[in-house]
């Protein structure tokens, strides 16, 4: 009897079932996630090569965009694979040890790009309301130091959660209604009083993404006011389009991940297929469209991508 206890209560494996409400439509759905998921990787991989190998953009601003397109490939790689699995092949077990690194993974990196986000705009605010000291302020020594304390954030507040999650009993079902592992997903299964996890989840929610949006605000609150103060509209205009691009991915990124964490908390009458398919669009969406959105609104990152290409056709021509 102890034996069937601890295999029913502590299972080694769980069963994620895709999209509930959608399973007839999995083949389906996995083709635009496939197509997302191949362009996130092949923009990311150009934006981290273009900006590697072009001296002219070892800039702040692209060095915080490096770091975000790591943690954006860590997410959507952490998760896709197994989701294309399971709309492929209805292949939806997955370990209890490889349930929860999927949690850390994608907890800890989402953390890490909303502080990459407020790392850019911090270096906007700086490049606009001081600009004489921009370079003197933001040295790669700086730069550095800023990505390994956003870094070791996103490690240490979220590293407690599989943890958290590991000592649980489940023994109402080992079905995730899901497709992949998420804090919330799991406290949902579990048998136990969870006040304390759930409380602990949203204040490291809070200390992050809350924090780091309200920064965000200011930091943009102060720019407006030097940008208005400026004497001609033409400069005011010229101003305003260098944080055009950042905040494009603010928005694509918070609008998913807020509607996300406050429907999985909050929005007990939300079908659950649209919470989950928005989830699956804040892991997908912001990792394709974030290169994109540079590579088309800065013309530095335009011009070498073109040019990469056209040496690539070049070479191919004459090959």
């Amino acid at each position: 009897m102890s034996a069937y206890n601890k295999t029913d209560i502590y299972p080694s494996t769980f069963i994620l079932i895709g999209i509930p409400g959608l399973e007839t439509a999995h083949i389906w759905i996995s083709i635009p996630f496939c197509v997302v998921y191949l362009l996130a990787l092949l923009g990311n991989c150009c934006l981290l090569f273009i900006i590697k190998t072009d001296p002219s953009l070892h800039e702040p601003m692209y060095l915080f965009l490096c770091m975000l397109a790591l943690a954006d490939l860590t997410v959507c790689t952490t998760a896709v694979p197994k989701l294309l699995s399971l709309f492929w092949f209805h292949d939806g077990e997955i370990r209890f040890e490889a349930c929860l690194t999927q949690v850390f993974l994608i907890h800890s990196c989402s953390t890490m790009e909303s502080g990459f986000f407020l790392a850019m705009a911090f270096d906007r605010y700086v490049a606009i309301c001081n600009p004489l000291r921009h370079t003197s302020i933001l040295t790669h020594s700086t730069v550095g130091g800023m990505g390994l304390v956003i870094v070791f954030r996103g490690t240490a507040l979220l590293f407690p959660h599989p943890f958290l999650l590991r000592w649980l009993p489940y023994c109402r079902t080992n079905i995730i209604s899901h497709t992949y592992c998420e804090f919330m997903a799991l406290i949902k299964i579990a048998c136990a009083e969870t006040r304390i996890r759930r409380a602990y989840s949203l204040i490291v929610a809070f200390l992050t993404g809350g924090v780091d949006f309200i920064l965000i605000i200011c930091s943009y609150v102060l720019i407006l006011y030097t940008v208005f103060h400026l004497p001609s509209k033409d400069a005011r205009l010229k101003t305003l389009g260098t944080c055009g691009s950042h905040v494009c991915v603010i928005l694509v990124s918070y609008t998913p991940a807020f509607f996300s964490f406050l429907t999985h908390r909050f929005g007990h009458h939300v079908a659950p297929h649209v919470h989950i398919f928005v989830a699956n669009i804040y892991l997908l969406v912001p990792p394709m469209v974030n290169p994109i959105i540079y590579g088309v609104r800065t013309k530095k990152i335009r011009d070498r991508f073109l040019q990469f290409f056209k040496v690539s056709e070049i070479n191919m021509f004459y090959a």
